[in-house]
């Protein structure tokens, strides 16, 4: 009887055992249903490239896979690209959320208002402004002023280095909404800068891109991550429309 009441006893306090959470060491899809009722939107399944698709192309290229739930771009072999790749949603008005890390000597981007026509652009990057995903101990480009982790590529310098070390996971945001560009890197705001003013034309006069006509002119479209031939791993990827 004593043991079938201490069994008992056991048995019930399980039930009253608080529930551990670990946080993912994987890229797993961690989107509570309270961010999906806040109006968050994943573009990542954690377990396809469904719903994106290498610049100029139908599908994502070789080189982009999926391994423990990160979306990864494996540069270890070069006969396998993968591109740059586009997320089909179009946006205008929006904060976008991610985790990206990096390997070692590896440089990447986040590129935004991406107009995903072939036909008219060679690459993301004739439309697209990026926010840098580098290893900035490692890459040549860290040594340059607006070319480093959180900057405006090659337009604004981030004003406070929030990078963790390479090979640990950052969480970086874009926030584009109404004339205002914001990005923020682990929970830091690095960088604000207003768009379509004269003197974000004016940012890009000087800057390598004032040979593209289109570049940053227009403030509606697409999501792409680079494939700078290294390898980086993006994980957690959500957008809320604002």
């Amino acid at each position: 009887m004593l043991q079938n009441l201490f069994t008992g006893l056991v048995a019930g306090s399980l039930l009253f055992l608080p529930v551990l959470h670990k946080h993912p060491i994987s890229g797993t899809d961690t989107h509570t249903a309270t961010q999906k009722n806040k109006g968050w939107i994943s573009l990542f399944d954690g377990k396809t490239t469904n719903g994106w698709h290498t610049f100029g192309k139908s599908t994502a290229g070789e080189g982009w896979t999926v391994v423990d739930g990160c979306l990864h771009l494996d540069a270890s072999d070069k006969t396998k690209r993968g591109g740059d790749i586009v997320n089909e949603l179009e946006l205008e008005n929006f904060h976008l959320k991610l985790d990206w890390k990096i390997a070692k000597n590896g440089n990447s981007g986040i590129i935004f208002w991406v107009q995903d026509d072939p036909s008219k652009y060679k690459y993301v990057w004739h439309t697209g402004p990026e926010m840098q995903v580098l290893d900035n101990e490692g890459h040549p480009d860290g040594k340059i002023m607006k070319h480093r982790v959180g900057d405006l590529y090659d337009l604004v310098t981030a004003k406070e280095d929030a990078v963790k070390p390479v090979g640990e996971w950052n969480t970086a945001e874009i926030i584009s909404n109404k004339g205002k560009l914001e990005f923020i890197l682990n929970g830091v705001s690095v960088l604000t800068t207003m768009y379509g003013d004269d003197n974000w034309r004016a940012m890009i006069a000087n800057s390598k891109f004032k040979s593209m006509p289109d570049f940053g002119k227009v403030f509606k479209g697409h999501i792409a991550l680079q494939d700078h031939g290294d390898n980086v791993w993006y994980r957690n990827i959500m957008v809320k429309k604002l």
